[in-house]
């Protein structure tokens, strides 16, 4: 029997809101996870990407993960992971540096054996790239197999990539399918395979109203997949449809009665009732010592009012935006910097010379980033495939640390 945990989209880094609480509260989660794990004795923990929300982390996020994952290695529990859109970079993975110090497994097509499973990875790939791919793994003398990837598939929703074509095309056949990407657990059965998605462990998005968790899945006669929760922030949603006779003084009132301390606070307006500046509602749940209060009101305004627009997530807004426009990696980096909190506009200008000098040497890095769909909670990235067109993006795993550093 193997037992393991099945978690993925812990978007380490994302400063949501651009509050540190946030960013806390996402290695926060990922640190039960792993406390969990060790409580647990589970056999490895498997995460399904997007391990961090940047492809260039910060070193505090990279400081604090190597931390928790030393807490990991000692309880001598294997971390395995794959590369999901976040984080891939065409120069190098940071889950390959864990791997040279010894924290992670990148796990790929020649399988990595944990009790009777063996677990394949196949990190994410970009739409134009998947043609290519031939889903070839090598055959491990156990009595299990499991594929551990990153991508929207079909057959669930928002799919763009057929599961049902990788397992039956795959010269192995799986038990599991383990998934990354979509942040809303499910699991349904495809191809004589259990597929489940584990969902993300904190919320990145005011639309994941559900708890946060990780599934545990077990390999014994069959595959038994159990859910479990985590202790995160609290979300408070607040829900107003307002009739045409009622006034804007209900919206606040609804929240001084809600109990929002230290909560991120979610109001939602419908209906044809009067219209509020989004700030005045924000306003009462500072009071109320809400972590933040964000409004998003769908009615329709009228345009020639003078109206404050706020969105439920800014960040989120922007980030759709830019993954619109298909940017090279280049040029994303560079609408990083110009977003950036962090760094001083007098610095901006040597910093984005720096940028483009330093990628001068390989032209694929202004490529745009193609044709990929986009959804409520990811941006932009893509992934390398190596010379036989296998995408497992490892092309660069033998790099050096200092090439990583």
């Amino acid at each position: 029997m193997t037992r393991v945990i099945h978690t993925g989209d812990t978007h380490l880094g994302y400063r949501q809101y651009h509050l540190p609480e946030r960013r806390a509260d996402f290695l926060a989660a990922f640190r039960q996870v792993i406390e969990d794990a060790i409580e647990a004795e589970v056999d490895a923990v498997v995460h399904a990407g997007d391990l961090f929300n940047d492809r260039r982390p910060g070193l505090i996020d990279l400081r604090e993960t190597i931390s928790v994952l030393e807490t990991l290695r000692a309880a001598e529990i294997p971390f395995l992971a794959v590369v999901g859109n976040h984080e891939d970079a065409r120069d190098g993975q940071w889950i390959d540096l864990f791997e040279q110090l010894g924290l992670a497994t990148h796990l790929d097509a020649e399988g990595t054996v944990i009790g009777d499973t063996a677990f394949y990875g196949l990190d994410y790939v970009p739409g134009a790239r998947r043609d290519a791919l031939d889903y070839e793994f090598e055959p491990r003398s156990v009595p299990h197999a499991a594929l551990v990837s990153h991508g929207r598939f079909k057959p669930f929703p928002h799919g763009d990539w057929d599961l049902e074509t990788i397992l039956t095309e795959a010269n192995l056949e799986f038990d599991a399918a383990l998934l990354g990407d979509d942040h809303v657990p499910d699991q349904k059965r495809v191809a004589g395979a259990w597929a489940a998605y584990c969902g993300s462990t904190e919320r990145a998005s005011a639309s994941e109203r559900d708890p946060r968790g990780y599934n545990i899945v077990t390999f014994d006669d069959g595959v038994s997949i159990t859910r479990r929760t985590l202790d995160t922030r609290e979300f408070v949603f607040i829900d107003v449809e307002l009739a045409s006779s009622e006034r804007a003084s209900i919206v606040k009132e609804r929240v001084r009665a809600a109990r929002i301390e230290d909560a991120v606070v979610i109001v939602t307006i419908q209906g044809e009732g009067e219209t509020i500046p989004p700030a005045e509602i924000e306003a009462v749940g500072d009071e109320a010592g809400a972590l933040i209060t964000r409004v998003n009101d769908r009615r329709e305004l009228d345009t020639e009012a003078e109206t404050t627009v706020s969105f439920a997530d800014p960040d989120e807004a922007v980030t759709e935006r830019v993954r619109e426009m298909g940017l090279s990696d280049v040029a994303h980096d560079i609408e990083g910097l110009v977003r950036s909190e962090d760094l001083a506009q007098s610095n901006l200008r040597d910093r984005v010379i720096e940028t483009v000098t330093d990628r001068l040497d390989d032209p694929t890095a202004f490529e745009p980033v193609g044709d990929e769909p986009a959804d409520s909670t990811e941006e932009p990235s893509s992934a390398d495939t190596d010379e036989s067109g296998s995408g497992d993006g490892r092309a660069t795993k033998n790099a050096t640390m200092e090439e990583f550093l």
